[in-house]
C-alpha cells in the first residue's frame, strides 16, 4: 500500500482516479428513508491526493436515491445512476403483475448528468428515466399495451419475470459486509426493479451503456438527446429519443428468445474497450452467476456489438440483437474455482491483457488472450466488517482498476510502500501470507 484517503462517510461502490490525481468516490448516506438494498449511496465526493475535500454533492431523499456507479465526463460533468420511488398504484397503472409488486413499489433507474458546482452542490443538466420507456402485455386496460416483441427498444415492465427473492441467510452476510444496511429487509430488495449497477459513457458515439443484472441485460441508449427528447421515442443520433439503442443478455425481456438464448446472469461492470486498445469499440462485462455441472462459475465476455458506420446497432426482423456469443470469454480451466456471486468487474489493458476482480473474495489478476494468468494479488485488506470471522467475503472489493505507471495523476507522487505496512484483516479465507 502506498497511498490511502479517509473520509466520513462509508463507500457506496466506486472510485475513479482523475488525471490532476484527484479521486472522484461515491458515498453512502448514513441515513435513508426508502432505499435500503446493495449498492447504497446518495453522495459523490472528490479529494485531491493530499486527502483535501474539493467538492461534494448529494441527492438523497425520500424519492430518490444515487447508487453504485459514477462515470466522469470528457466535459467534466459526472453521470449517475439513481433510484426512484413508484407507488403501487403508479406500478398498476403502467401495467406491473400484481404477483411481481412488492406492497412498497418499485424503484425503477434513471440516470443524471451532474454538473458540479464546487465546492458543493451541482446542477442536473441531462436526465433519463426508464420509467417513460414501458411496454406491458398484461394488461390492456394499463398504460403502454403492447408486444413487446414489436418494440424491443422499450422496456418490458414484467421483463424481470419473477419478484426478486434472496435467502434470509444470504441476507443477514450481505448486511454484516456492510453491502446492504442493517435494517433492510427481503421486501426492500424485492422493490429494486433493475439494480443498475454500472454506467460508462462513449464520447465518439456520445452513447452510455449500463447493467441492469435483474433483467440480465446491458442496455445502450443515446446521450445526445436533450433532456425532453430522452424522455420520449424520437431525437437524438439514434433517432429513438431515450429508447433502448441496443440490448443484449437475455432476449426473453423482449419477446425475442428463450431461456436458452440466455448469456447474462446477474453481471457487473460493463464498459467499452478504449480507442487504441486491442478491441477497441468493443464491450466487456463481467458474467457473475453461471450454472454449470460442477457448480456456478463466473466469467468476463468480450462483446462485439453489431454497430453500423452510422452509430446504429442492426436488429434481425424477428430475431434477437446480435452477436449470438461472445468474441472471446475468459473462465478458469476447472470453472468452478473462478467464481463471484456478486460484485466484480473487469477492464482491457494495453498489453491486451485483461484485468479481472473477482469480487467476492478480493482477487484481482490478470490474464492474456489465451487466458494465461500472469499475474494475481489476492488483498489482505478489508474495511469496517461487522463480523470479520463469521463470512465468507471478508475481503470483498467491488471493482478494481489498474493505473498505470505513466499515468498523469501519479507524476511527481511519492510512491514508496507505507512502512510498516496497515495491519491485514484476518478472516476464515485469509490467504497465506507466505504465498502472497
Amino acid at each position: 500500500m502506498v497511498h490511502t484517503w479517509e473520509s466520513d462517510y462509508a463507500p457506496s461502490a466506486s472510485v475513479y482516479f482523475r488525471e490532476n490525481g484527484n479521486l472522484i468516490r461515491t458515498a453512502r448516506e448514513p441515513v435513508v428513508e426508502t432505499f435500503k438494498a446493495g449498492g447504497q449511496g446518495g453522495r459523490i465526493q472528490e479529494f485531491t491526493w493530499d486527502g483535501e475535500l474539493v467538492w461534494e454533492f448529494v441527492y438523497a431523499s425520500a424519492e430518490h436515491l444515487l447508487h453504485h456507479d459514477i462515470d466522469p465526463l470528457p466535459n467534466g460533468n459526472i453521470l449517475a445512476i439513481s433510484w426512484e420511488k413508484k407507488t403501487v398504484a403508479q406500478a398498476r397503472q403502467v401495467g406491473r403483475r400484481p404477483e411481481l409488486l412488492p406492497e412498497a413499489g418499485l424503484w425503477p433507474g434513471m440516470i443524471l448528468e451532474i454538473e458540479p458546482t464546487r465546492p458543493e452542490g451541482g446542477r442536473v443538466v441531462w436526465e433519463w428515466h426508464a420509467w417513460d420507456h414501458l411496454i406491458q402485455d398484461y394488461d390492456p386496460e394499463a398504460e403502454n399495451y403492447g408486444d413487446p416483441a414489436e418494440q424491443p427498444w422499450r422496456i418490458n415492465i414484467n421483463g424481470d419475470g419473477k419478484l426478486q427473492e434472496i435467502d434470509p441467510a444470504e441476507l443477514e452476510r450481505l448486511k454484516a459486509l456492510g453491502y446492504v444496511p442493517d435494517d433492510a429487509d427481503a421486501e426492500d430488495l424485492s422493490s429494486d426493479l433493475l439494480h443498475t449497477n454500472a454506467v460508462a459513457y462513449n464520447a465518439e458515439l456520445d452513447q452510455i451503456v449500463v447493467s441492469t443484472p435483474r433483467f440480465n441485460e446491458i442496455w445502450i441508449i443515446d446521450h445526445s438527446t436533450t433532456t425532453q427528447q430522452a424522455a420520449g421515442s424520437s431525437g437524438g443520433r439514434g433517432g429513438r429519443g431515450g429508447d433502448l439503442l441496443y440490448r443484449w443478455g437475455n432476449p426473453r425481456t423482449y419477446g425475442r428468445g428463450a431461456e436458452t438464448d440466455q448469456k447474462l446472469f446477474g453481471q457487473h461492470d460493463v464498459r467499452w474497450v478504449r480507442d487504441g486498445l486491442p478491441g477497441a469499440g468493443h464491450l466487456t462485462v463481467f458474467n457473475n452467476d453461471l450454472e454449470g455441472p460442477e457448480g456456478d462459475y463466473s466469467a468476463v465476455f468480450e462483446i462485439a456489438t453489431p454497430l453500423t458506420s452510422e452509430g446504429r446497432y442492426e436488429l434481425p426482423e424477428s430475431g434477437a440483437f446480435g452477436p449470438s456469443e461472445p468474441v472471446w470469454s475468459y473462465t478458469a480451466p476447472d470453472k468452478v474455482s473462478f467464481f463471484s456471486s456478486f460484485i466484480s468487474g473487469a477492464e482491457r489493458l494495453a498489453n491486451g491483457n485483461t484485468l479481472i476482480c473477482s469480487g467476492a473474495d478480493g482477487r484481482f489478476f490478470e490474464v492474456t488472450p489465451g487466458g494465461e494468468i500472469v499475474w494475481e494479488y489476492w488483498t489482505l485488506f478489508s474495511g469496517n466488517i461487522r463480523t470479520p470471522n463469521n463470512n465468507n467475503n471478508t475481503y470483498a472489493v467491488f471493482r478494481a482498476t489498474k493505473i498505470p505507471p505513466g499515468h498523469p495523476g501519479l507524476a511527481g507522487r511519492d510512491l514508496q510502500p507505507f512502512d510498516p505496512q496497515p495491519e491485514p484483516v484476518k478472516g476464515p479465507e485469509a490467504p497465506d501470507e507466505a504465498d502472497q
